[in-house]
């Protein structure tokens, strides 16, 4: 009786996410898992779904490790502004923001805003979190962080200072608590005022659980400005204290003062590397987006407002233009603003790409959902880099530009069994066309699916073909397994 399998492609060019050459082969699924890789061609061998895939290739579904994601899986399960792109895994909690553990008594505090209002932040518990994501069915599979702001959030009085030791052991609790329940690790945004004020102590108090649980410490730095060595040195500190590795969220060089320096930092890398793991992230733009932010309002470089909860009316337009037609500097324009919501062109496009090309470098979108003109690497991300950067100015190979998107994001986090191209592993896959597959998401087009991207599965389940979702949803939450290894 002829062995079936649920899926068969065949004739694909595999990118197995190693890094290692493509090779052209069939691949087959069963029971949501790679059951076999190799010249799957005779006549005995059957499947239910055959897939002709010569002259496409196929790869381990993308990783993206710095979304904000946490809400939006449970709103919209079906994230097709993921699964377009070929993502079918996000990291959560990124910045020292998190859905969960939270307990709000008062407004929500910013950036915390960028995920939600005060009501949808209804998890106490991490593992309250990761319940709600399974009943949600998202089309994505969810792994998550825990926020620094958030704890600070859920015990302080006021932000704008220290913990005091009593709210350092209640934060250590509730992370200790998450960590138990399944959370990959702590992560901060400490260039935001909420935490701004919490000095290097604090964090280490903080953080020292993670060791023992296999943990990691992701941060978006205290700047990304002048300041940036002594920020990464701060990190790189708290990672080597600890014997934890230390991921920087989104790695640029912000401020045209600050512009070309990613020489340094990439020495810093390779110094701190010797002794840590210590990676990054980054996302193939030199324009960020954020909350509007005084610190950094400039007339340097233009600021895109892209929401105001005072002057709705000012969204789409740049905060230049806005003082200009009130009259004003653009710091009185941005107070009038807030809270409000700003891509910042900040950044030198060889900046973007030294960091793009460094090898521990992953990648990922940092987008913002919620945001109703969001930047176009919400949707754009993963398919700017295998088109605009990878074939089109060949910064890397495609074999390295898939590897950055998933073995090494795989190891980095800890999500075993994913990422790679090999029997026994989930199938979580993307086929693609090399020579078309590109962004066409824009700055003033921002929604917009992604070309070049033939089909999706998330274990095992066709979940997107050919530019639309197929609306069957096989994501879950994936918790975090204990091992403090990073893979190159």
């Amino acid at each position: 009786m002829p062995y079936q399998f649920d899926l068969l492609i065949r004739g694909a060019m595999l990118l197995d996410g190693s890094g290692r050459p493509g090779w052209r082969a069939d691949l087959a699924v069963q029971a949501g898992k790679i059951a076999a890789i190799g010249d799957l061609a005779a006549a005995e061998i059957q499947a239910a779904t055959v897939v002709d895939a010569q002259g496409l290739v196929l790869a381990p579904g993308f990783i993206d490790v710095h979304t904000h994601d946490d809400l939006e899986v449970l709103r919209n399960p079906q994230m097709l502004a993921k699964l377009s792109q070929g993502v079918t895994t996000v990291i959560t909690g990124n910045c020292g923001i998190s859905a969960a553990p939270v307990r709000l008594t008062a407004e929500v505090p910013d950036p915390m805003n960028l995920l939600g209002q005060c009501a949808d932040f209804c998890y106490p518990a991490f593992a309250d979190y990761a319940a709600a994501v399974d009943a949600a069915q998202p089309a994505v599979n969810v792994a998550a962080l825990v926020g620094h702001t958030a704890l600070r959030a859920s015990t302080m009085d006021r932000l704008d200072r220290a913990a005091t030791p009593v709210e350092i052991s209640q934060m250590r609790a509730m992370l200790e608590a998450a960590l138990a329940q399944g959370a990959l690790g702590l992560s901060s945004g400490l260039a935001y005022h909420n935490a701004n004020r919490a000095p290097a102590a604090e964090l280490l108090a903080l953080a020292a659980p993670l060791s023992a649980a296999g943990a990691i410490y992701t941060t978006h730095l205290r700047t990304e400005f002048d300041g940036i060595l002594d920020a990464l040195t701060e990190a790189a500190d708290l990672g080597e204290a600890l014997k934890v590795p230390v991921v920087v969220s989104h790695l640029k060089c912000a401020g045209v003062a600050n512009w070309g320096r990613s020489a340094e930092v990439l020495d810093f890398f390779a110094a701190r590397r010797q002794q840590q793991a210590l990676s990054c992230d980054c996302y193939p733009y030199s324009a960020s987006s954020s909350t509007l932010d005084l610190a950094q309002v400039t007339g340097d470089f233009d600021i895109f407002i892209t929401w105001s909860e005072p002057e709705p009316t000012m969204a789409g337009r740049l905060l230049a233009e806005i003082a200009a037609d009130w009259h004003c500097s653009l710091p009185e324009a941005a107070a009038r603003l807030m809270p409000a919501g700003a891509v910042y062109h900040g950044m030198n496009e060889a900046d973007v790409q030294r960091f793009l090309q460094a090898p521990y470098s992953m990648v990922g979108s940092d987008g913002l959902p919620c945001d109703p003109q969001p930047h176009p690497r919400l949707w754009g991300a993963f398919p700017r880099v295998l088109g605009h950067y990878c074939r089109d100015l060949q910064l890397f190979g495609l074999p390295e530009a898939v590897h950055k998107m998933t073995a090494l994001s795989a190891a980095n986090f800890n999500l075993a069994g994913r990422g790679l191209l090999q029997e026994g592993y989930q199938a979580d896959l993307v086929l693609f066309d090399p020579a078309l597959v590109r962004d066409t998401a824009t700055f003033t087009s921002p929604v917009a699916c992604a070309a070049g991207i033939a089909s999706v599965w998330v274990n095992g389940v066709l979940s997107y073909q050919q530019g639309a979702a197929t609306g069957v949803r096989a994501g879950r939450f994936l918790p975090r397994l204990s091992s403090n290894n990073l893979q190159e």
